[in-house]
């Protein structure tokens, strides 16, 4: 008699189903959508700067692309500004 196995409760059973799976599922799909916006964002903000930067340059004629460095640093400092304040409003 001591080696059966235990009863298991059916009603523990069903706490631990698809709905914890499913709640699981849909907080895991809703964090990759709200990353993949902010990396999206900053990818935008990124290129925008670098390419206002070329296009600057090419219109004012630079023998260095001055515009382009600081455009895109100065977007890389928005970016990396607007990711930090969306990971504080969560």
């Amino acid at each position: 008699m001591e080696n059966q196995p235990e009863k298991s409760d059916i009603n523990s059973a069903k706490k631990a189903g698809p709905e914890t799976d499913v709640k699981k599922e849909a907080e895991r799909t809703t964090s990759f959508a709200q990353y993949s916006g902010i990396a999206f964002q900053m990818l935008g903000t990124i290129g925008l700067g670098v390419y206002a930067g070329l296009k600057l340059d090419e219109w004012q004629q630079n023998e260095r692309p001055i515009w382009t460095i600081v455009l895109s640093l100065t977007a890389i400092g928005a970016s990396l500004y607007l990711f930090i304040r969306q990971l504080t409003n969560k």
